[in-house]
């Protein structure tokens, strides 16, 4: 496992069965392709990118990366190079030396798989080792189940539900619980991270 840091902060971070790369305007198609298995652009607990939607979701991404606060990737499967997701550091505040980790989704055919739990080692890693962050939060809807789990397996502690912290696409109120992981943790999170995947 390697992590190379290309200019300009665009680090390409590369595990053995996942590849996390700058997101580029040219991944519209790769991204779209990835968002169909499992027509994930349905889900009402979070926001992914559909026909309708992507130019503007990678827009946005690449505007917060131009203004310093936001790093995002698509998620490769090295043994295809397919594209099976998308995650990205974003709310990157380099004074108090903390971001949050999110807008992470995968193809539905590659969940519950090494996939998450190798790409979440290799942005905390990259977080923790070469950014020098104290603190990386994750934030999740209350509804979304399979993400509070998630979060919990990878080592987040659970802090508290933030009410009405955004309003989803569909108008609904979303209550969001938040999670972190502090850098004091980050050395046992980290070895348990990797236990998890040499089984």
């Amino acid at each position: 496992m390697t992590t190379q840091e290309p200019q300009h902060a665009e680090p390409t971070l590369i595990g053995h069965s996942v590849e996390l790369r700058p997101l580029r305007r040219d991944h519209e198609a790769a991204l779209l392709d990835a968002a169909a298995d499992g027509e994930l652009w349905t889900l009402k607990v979070t926001v992914i990118p559909g026909p309708e939607t992507v130019g503007a979701y990678i827009a946005t991404a690449l505007a917060g990366q131009q203004a310093g606060t936001v790093m995002p990737f698509v998620i490769i499967q090295p043994a295809t190079g397919r594209v099976v997701g998308c995650t990205r550091f974003w709310k990157i505040d380099r004074a108090n030396r903390t971001l949050e980790i999110g807008h992470t989704w995968l193809s539905a055919s590659v969940q519950r798989s090494r996939i998450n739990t190798e790409a979440k080692l290799l942005l905390l890693t990259y977080a923790f080792e070469t950014m020098a962050c104290i603190r990386v939060q994750f934030t999740t809807d209350e509804l979304n189940e399979k993400s509070r789990a998630a979060i919990l397996r990878i080592g987040a502690t659970q802090e508290g539900l933030i009410r009405h912290e955004r309003i989803m696409p569909d108008g609904r109120k979303r209550n969001s619980l938040r999670f972190s992981i502090i850098d004091s943790e980050w050395p046992e999170v980290k070895a348990a991270l990797l236990q998890k995947l040499a089984q």
